[in-house]
């Protein structure tokens, strides 16, 4: 049975409307893959002699043991971003003789061979030959890899359960903010705890009993939550305790654009996807705090602050403008079958980011704390995002065909990222051309000239969007059927 599925993943990449992008992003994820098992590899065999001749330790095994919390919380954040959860067509399989079993086992099972946990034996496999080579106890070293190992596979477990229960999510972002807080104001140093912990998993005999008992719970509770929601019902249906009517009459007045915004805004006050991005909108106006403050003294530079300027006022266009028309995915096909024009389409999207834009930028005024210059650098981001960022997140958007599922519970698995080669390569200019113009400016003349060539670029931008509209308009229509034939596939 597991061939079968295989053989159906096979056919339905090659199949997939995306299959030419998806070629092109596993050549730059395949290059990634080299690159990063060449650096793993090169730690691997060269981390042990270069900490021992440093003389930051006599025992290179006890240093690594104290910072690897930091390793696998690392590696734990970078799997939420990047590996993504996997994704199976159950519900043609559900009505069919297939064991659920076999169905979540599948499932499970792909996460099990992937590159993120690959990627780490080209570590630990030659640091732990390199310890075998310097003297330490045989048996000690294999319950010592023994254990990373399981502790590895723990990550891969939790990372299926935090994309899947939000509670959970919060709860680590919680506690990662908390006790990194904590270690950088230099209250708390959680390494002083975790350090001989980690350390004991090679000095204690039966130590590597209590990781793998750990990776088989979670496992275990991994398969129980996805084995309980695999049913075509669970995905078919919504929780929905309370109902009210929201009109927005007063949107009545603008016309058809009232009425496309009137939707957004239902759209995200409703659904459990779009609310998440708005508060990922407001995590970004902190994102200053990096560059702004000193906290960091590489960041702590003219072209960096710029960069965080446009990131503090950008949050709502990156994180919900990108998704243009991604949003309406479940009903695009009925709305590209109504009398509508693409233009009052563009134009309603494009008010509600500027809208998003001009809100973050009155409320990142608290950075007024570290100067008026430091705001005024924000607002100029903010002038360059609604005059030229907020035009090409729509045009990337025309790029993006995956479907967005606004609700959480709609599949047990489900893909919740999208990237397109055309929308990155359409996205260096939001944040490189403004850092261009500025350094243009600031090194040629004056710090002034570089606000000014930022500031004009935007005043330009909106001058213009007759014309810019018009454009994203073709686009948008030439697209129109490759994205509606995209939206109907579900893999």
């Amino acid at each position: 049975m597991f061939r079968k599925l295989l053989s159906l993943e096979w056919k339905a990449f090659l199949r997939s409307k995306s299959f030419a992008g998806n070629v092109a992003i596993k050549v730059f994820m395949a290059i990634g893959a080299i690159y990063f098992t060449l650096v793993f590899l090169a730690l691997g065999f060269f981390s042990f002699d270069m900490i021992k001749d440093s003389g930051l330790a006599s025992d290179p095994l006890e240093l690594i043991s104290k910072y690897l919390i930091y390793y696998i919380v690392f590696d734990l954040v970078i799997r939420l971003f990047f590996q993504k959860i996997p994704v199976i067509n159950i519900r043609p399989l559900l009505p069919l003789p297939v064991k659920r079993s076999t169905i979540v086992n599948f499932a499970l099972g792909k996460t099990m061979v992937s590159f993120f946990n690959i990627m780490h034996a080209f570590f630990f496999v030659p640091f732990s030959i390199k310890l075998l080579v310097e003297g330490y106890d045989t048996l000690h070293v294999v319950f010592w890899h023994i254990s990373m190992l399981a502790i590895i596979y723990s990550n891969n477990f939790l990372n299926l359960l935090l994309n899947n229960k939000d509670g959970l999510f919060a709860i680590f972002i919680g506690l990662i903010l908390a006790f990194g807080g904590l270690q950088y104001f230099g209250i708390f140093d959680l390494t002083d705890y975790t350090g001989p912990v980690f350390h004991a998993l090679y000095t204690t005999g039966y130590a590597f009993v209590v990781p793998l008992l750990i990776v088989v719970g979670l496992g275990i509770v991994t398969y129980k939550y996805f084995y309980k929601n695999l049913y075509l019902d669970a995905g078919l249906t919504s929780k929905h305790e309370e109902a009210k009517t929201e009109e927005y009459t007063w949107l009545n007045q603008f016309g058809t654009l009232g009425t496309f915004l009137k939707n957004d805004i239902k759209l995200i006050r409703r659904n459990k996807r779009s609310k998440t991005t708005v508060f990922i909108s407001i995590v970004f106006l902190f994102y200053g705090m990096l560059f702004f403050t000193g906290a960091l003294e590489m960041y702590d530079t003219p072209i960096w602050k710029m960069f965080a300027a446009i990131f503090v006022s950008g949050g709502f266009l990156f994180t919900f403008g990108q998704f243009v028309p991604s949003w309406d995915s479940a009903y695009y096909p009925l709305m590209m079958s109504q009398n509508i024009q693409y233009k009052e389409y563009i134009a309603s999207k494009w008010w509600l980011i500027v809208i998003g834009t001009l809100v973050s930028a009155i409320i990142s005024s608290f950075y007024l704390y570290f100067g008026w210059e430091v705001y005024i650098l924000i607002l100029i981001g903010a002038v360059y995002n609604i005059g030229v960022n907020s035009y090409l997140v729509l045009l990337g958007g025309a790029f993006i065909k995956t479907p967005i599922d606004l609700a959480s519970s709609k599949q047990a698995f489900g893909d919740k990222k999208a990237f397109n080669l055309k929308v990155f390569l359409i996205s260096m200019p939001k944040l490189v051309l403004p850092l261009i113009l500025y350094g243009i400016g600031y090194y040629f003349y004056s710090p002034e000239a570089g606000y000014a060539l930022v500031v004009l670029a935007g005043i330009l931008g909106f001058a213009f969007r007759n014309k810019v509209f018009a454009l994203i308009e073709r686009i948008y229509k030439s697209e129109k059927y490759d994205t509606l034939a995209a939206y109907k596939q579900k893999n």
